[in-house]
């Protein structure tokens, strides 16, 4: 009986990194291409949900209730980003939560890290099938979460095919470069990397964060940057990205030399392959490099 039980764990994992290969764009190079590799590994199973801010309609979040169990999801909401999670304030964000009918909701709070790295603090996301940030300051949120036994577990929602979303700071801490602050001129530092090869900005037309984006971008060149604005979302799975909500997605990739940036604009209703554009912002950073490279060797001679 063991002996079968393992041999069907081989099978499921040998067919689920077969369909990895298969899902491979077309001239991808699994070493080279890295970014890509973790973005698809990353979204073989669960279902990401990033809204950009403002007022994002129930359509949207229902879709994130449907896709963790409907009736028998067990929702975790962290509402550590926002000013108000000490105070009875918060109630107001969680207002749509406690109108539905859930197996489990659990509001989840610290602003220790020491609190977030306590396994008794984190449980209820062991079992969780989706996962809700609410808005604020995504920096409290990274400070008080990464490396912790908390954001592993957040890790562990989305292998099991559950679903993890937020909206403004939870959408930003969703990928893994994470633009913490600034206007024009972006501070940089870690998101938890649910999305990976990617750098998000939040309200990002109501706000005019263009120049912000594409200055995170242009020191990370490797990266795909997601502007998302305000009343938008996308819904992230299997690496197909599809646009809701009522505003517009603006996808980048960083200047190379030579070229200028790359932007599209993607309006509710559409979709974008993130595999391949994130392998086109791989294959742009590397073609820069040789050009760079070339041209050192050159002056040398």
């Amino acid at each position: 009986m063991q002996r079968t039980i393992r041999l069907f764990r081989w099978a499921l994992t040998t067919a689920v990194f077969a369909g990895l290969i298969i899902c491979l764009p077309e001239g991808i190079d699994d070493d080279a291409d890295a970014p890509t590799v973790r973005l698809m590994v990353s979204l073989s199973r669960g279902t990401l949900v990033i809204c950009g801010g403002g007022e994002i309609s129930d359509e949207v979040l229902d879709e994130f209730v449907a896709t963790a169990g409907g009736d028998a999801a067990r929702v975790v909401v962290v509402t550590t980003a926002s000013e108000t999670a000490d105070s009875d304030e918060i109630d107001d964000e969680l207002e749509y939560w406690r109108a539905q009918k859930l197996s489990r909701l659990t509001i989840l709070h610290t602003r220790s890290r020491e609190t977030a790295d306590d396994p008794e603090f984190a449980s209820p996301l062991a079992d969780a099938t989706g996962v809700w940030f609410v808005g604020g300051n995504q920096a409290w949120l990274a400070d008080t979460y990464l490396g912790t036994v908390s954001e592993r577990m957040i890790h562990g929602v989305m292998r099991r095919g559950g679903v993890v979303g937020g909206i403004s700071a939870g959408a930003a801490v969703l990928s893994s470069v994470m633009i913490r602050n600034g206007q024009n001129s972006p501070e940089i530092g870690r998101g938890f990397g649910l999305l990976p090869g990617t750098v998000i900005d939040q309200h990002f037309l109501a706000r005019n964060r263009q120049e912000r984006l594409l200055g995170a971008l242009a020191r990370h060149p490797g990266l795909v940057g997601l502007g998302i604005d305000e009343g938008a979302a996308v819904i992230v799975r299997g690496g197909c990205m599809s646009v809701v909500g009522d505003s517009d997605v603006v996808a980048c990739l960083s200047p190379g030399s030579g070229r200028p940036a790359r932007v599209a604009t993607l309006r509710p209703g559409e979709q974008a392959n993130l595999f391949q554009l994130s392998h086109d912002a791989t294959k742009s950073r590397k073609r820069s490099a040789v050009l760079r490279s070339t041209a050192v060797d050159s002056a040398g001679d």
